[in-house]
């Protein structure tokens, strides 16, 4: 007797050690440690082969969204994961995800839960998702976890889509102004210019400045291009080191109304995402390695990485995000009122749902604010070459005095 109660507990202690250790090593990225000698070009390897993974596998987060939403439907109606799979393969527009989709079912077949078979394609399934998989497959909830992970897919879907709306105008608009100005200087500048020595005057000083920049840029288009790109794909490389990738993202925060909009976004993707964590019943620190990756911000994730430790030494977790200076004190507050009364899940929740509508609001006054300023600055810069360009002409009859 004593021994049939004994047995429960000791296999719900057994099912809590294992359940810990399966999400520690997914918060690991599932690989193998790497000698203590690591150096700082493996940490630069890893994620350049995870960029070129994620670039050749890329897919749409809303075709991610119906993927996730059908397979959660169609294992609550009673099929099997192979065959929902399957089944979802050959419905699939998505090339990518078509072949990642035949993939895992093949894998199932095989005998591979689903959580490691997702985990063999990281391009189309992050960390986060792999973990949210093994959580409902270990406490027998994959139904319920599949619906939370659509809706949490489709809310970042969302706040992205406001967060590259503000960006789209300004973009568009410095675009189409870097098009005309390579037009001017191309073609147009360099016509005056042959007026300006036939008459054999003295420019103005600006506007020989103009025309020296126009004989650098339309000698030299193709030198500048080039040199551009490499310049893009260096900054690009130097993102992916640790060092690099941090000035990078210090600098993105510190810009001016887009730096505060970034924070925002990532506040509420980290609160979302830790909320679901904790209620799928991942353990802390798991979770905190998980949304370390998540954030995709260097500075934040060094700040939650140093968090991290304190935990492990037996700090709250609200304690241990104060110490690092790097959060807000709403979120804070939140989430030490959740962890006083235990509903910390639901905290977080309300702290996500409240940087969900700083980022609309944000958006809101930002694309009203935009869009009559890039105008005003196109208008002013263009006004500007072309009355440098014309002002020779204002001491047109002292260049044809000089000419003659």
């Amino acid at each position: 007797m004593v021994e049939m109660i004994s047995n429960p507990n000791a296999e719900k202690q057994k099912e809590a050690d294992a359940r810990e250790e399966a999400f520690a090593k997914i918060a690991e990225g599932s690989k193998k440690k790497k000698p203590k000698e690591k150096q700082w070009g493996d940490d630069f390897i890893e994620e350049f082969n995870l960029s070129l993974a994620k670039i050749k596998s890329r897919v749409p987060l809303k075709n991610l969204v119906f993927f996730t939403r059908q397979l959660s439907t169609m294992f609550a109606a009673g099929l099997t994961l192979e065959k929902s799979l399957t089944n979802l393969a050959q419905e699939e527009k998505n090339v990518g995800l078509k072949k990642t989709l035949t993939s895992v079912a093949d894998d199932i077949r095989r005998g591979l839960s689903l959580s490691d078979a997702m985990e063999k394609h990281p391009g189309t399934f992050d960390n986060l998702f792999i973990a949210l998989v093994k959580a409902g497959e270990v406490s027998g909830s994959l139904q319920t976890i599949l619906d939370q992970l659509a809706s949490y897919i489709e809310n970042v879907y969302d706040t992205n889509q406001k967060v590259k709306s503000a960006l789209y105008y300004p973009f568009m608009v410095l675009g189409f102004l870097g098009a005309v100005l390579a037009i001017m200087l191309i073609f147009i500048v360099p016509r005056f210019n042959e007026v300006y020595e036939s008459l054999g005057a003295d420019l103005p000083a600006a506007t020989q400045s103009l025309v020296r920049i126009s004989e650098l840029v339309s000698h030299h288009f193709g030198k500048v291009l080039f040199f551009s790109f490499v310049g893009y794909i260096g900054i690009w490389m130097l993102s992916l080191t640790r060092r690099g990738g941090y000035v990078i993202d210090s600098m993105k925060l510190k810009f001016p109304v887009f730096g505060t909009l970034i924070n925002y976004n990532i506040y509420n993707k980290m609160t979302k995402t830790l909320g679901i964590l904790l209620g799928a019943g991942v353990p802390v620190l798991p979770s905190m390695k998980l949304i370390e990756r998540v954030v995709n911000n260097k500075v934040y994730a060094r700040a939650i990485k140093g968090s991290a430790d304190y935990v492990r030494d037996g700090y709250n977790i609200s304690a241990a995000f104060r110490i690092s200076g790097k959060f807000p004190s709403i979120m804070l507050q939140l989430i030490s009122t959740g962890e006083e009364t235990g509903e910390l899940d639901n905290l977080l929740e309300k702290a996500s749902q409240f940087y969900s509508k700083q980022v609309d609001s944000m958006v809101t006054r930002m694309t009203s604010l935009i869009e009559p300023l890039m105008i005003m600055f196109v208008g002013g810069l263009i006004t500007l070459v072309l009355f440098v360009t014309y002002l020779p002409v204002f001491y047109i009859g002292q260049a044809m005095k000089t000419g003659m």
